[in-house]
């Protein structure tokens, strides 16, 4: 597979205050954004059921996380990030077991891979990032996103990017310590956006991917949808 930064993060449903105890913390607002991301894949979730995810995000490209090695269990994920487009063709062609596709960029290979957009919807995020210790020069930077979808979902995530998978569990510390702070529950699992779309707006495509999947191989979130909604 293509190198890419591993992003390690842990979802977690914000309170009132949450952007207040980051403040404190020494947390600084980098910016607030609203875009569009289209998700795309076969009609079978062939991608989602193995645990890839490709996203199409306005004014900003293509993006296909794909599973990192995921060897420490807990209330978080682990994925490799590929933005460059000849990297996100090659991958969908392993995973999908289809022949080189020549040259294209991912818009030319929608339509021989037979990828389509399964969710579409709009988020307003603001972004902040902090260091937790200031005092250690090598103490890895963490970023916390606000998101509110367009659908009325809010979720928030903590992360970090790193480059080598010995550099995780490090990086899993210190985003546990700060999800602490934060006030989150240590077991909690917070469903991603797209999940709980495709839970409210597309059923079919919902149960699709659970279908085939036992508790320990859902991808990250589905799980744990029906009892954070209800």
């Amino acid at each position: 597979m293509a190198q890419g930064l591993i992003e390690v993060e842990r979802k977690f449903i914000p309170q009132p205050g949450t952007e207040e105890r980051l403040q404190e913390l020494g947390g600084i607002l980098e910016h607030r954004v609203t875009f569009q991301d289209s998700y795309y894949d076969t009609p079978e979730l062939n991608l989602m059921r193995a645990d890839h995810w490709l996203r199409q995000r306005q004014s900003s490209g293509w993006e296909l996380k794909c599973p990192g090695a995921g060897g420490i269990s807990g209330p978080h994920t682990e994925y490799l990030e590929l933005t460059a487009e000849p990297a996100i063709v090659a991958q969908l062609c392993e995973v999908l077991g289809a022949g080189v596709l020549g040259a294209g960029g991912v818009a030319d290979v929608l339509g021989p891979l037979r990828l389509q957009e399964v969710a579409s919807f709009v988020t307003k995020r603001s972004a902040w990032k902090l260091v937790l210790s200031r005092a250690n020069e090598e103490e890895p930077l963490l970023r916390v996103d606000l998101d509110t979808a367009d659908f009325g979902y809010a979720v928030g995530e903590v992360e970090a990017m790193v480059h080598e998978e010995a550099e995780v569990p490090a990086a899993l510390e210190k985003i546990n310590k700060l999800s602490s702070m934060l006030g989150v529950p240590a077991q909690e699992k917070a469903p991603a956006k797209l999940i709980v779309y495709l839970q409210r707006f597309q059923p079919q495509y919902y149960q699709r991917l659970l279908e085939g999947h036992s508790s320990r191989e859902k991808p990250q979130g589905t799980e744990d949808a029906d009892s954070t909604l209800g």
